[in-house]
């Protein structure tokens, strides 16, 4: 009966594990490869150097202040949300390359420095720059 018993105790089932270590090292190339370009965002242009010949003029800035009650002024001057759009095309008509500078109160919910600069983007500018205090 010894022989028996020690017969059934080494016998033993275990699984092979290398074919899934295999599955599993091929697996991690594929993500390793593919995930990398799902990458997204918002192109961003990085500031130059001013030189002396482009420093910007008090004429050449352009500011749009989005005050805490939710008051549009265009260089100091209130202007209504549906009039901002005409008067930026106007603005920027003669010189498109200029920069937007969008200003927005501490305590402004971003969604109404957004609308500013949806609207800015809707009247042809691309160059909108965001200014803190």
């Amino acid at each position: 009966m010894t022989a028996l018993t020690d017969r059934t105790h080494s016998l033993r089932a275990e699984p092979n594990v290398t074919p899934l270590i295999d599955v599993l090292l091929v697996l991690l190339v594929i993500f390793m490869i593919v995930t990398p370009n799902r990458s997204r965002g918002l192109n961003a242009a990085v500031p130059q150097q001013a030189t002396k010949q482009d420093s910007p003029s008090q004429d050449k800035e352009v500011v749009v202040s989005v005050l805490r009650d939710k008051t549009v002024l265009l260089n100091r001057e209130v202007v209504s949300m549906a009039d901002l759009d005409i008067r930026l095309k106007r603005l920027f008509s003669a010189s498109p390359n200029h920069a937007l500078f969008v200003r927005g109160d501490k305590d402004l919910d971003f969604q109404e420095v957004a609308e500013v600069i949806d609207v800015a983007k809707g009247a042809g500018l691309n160059r909108i720059g965001l200014m803190t205090k």
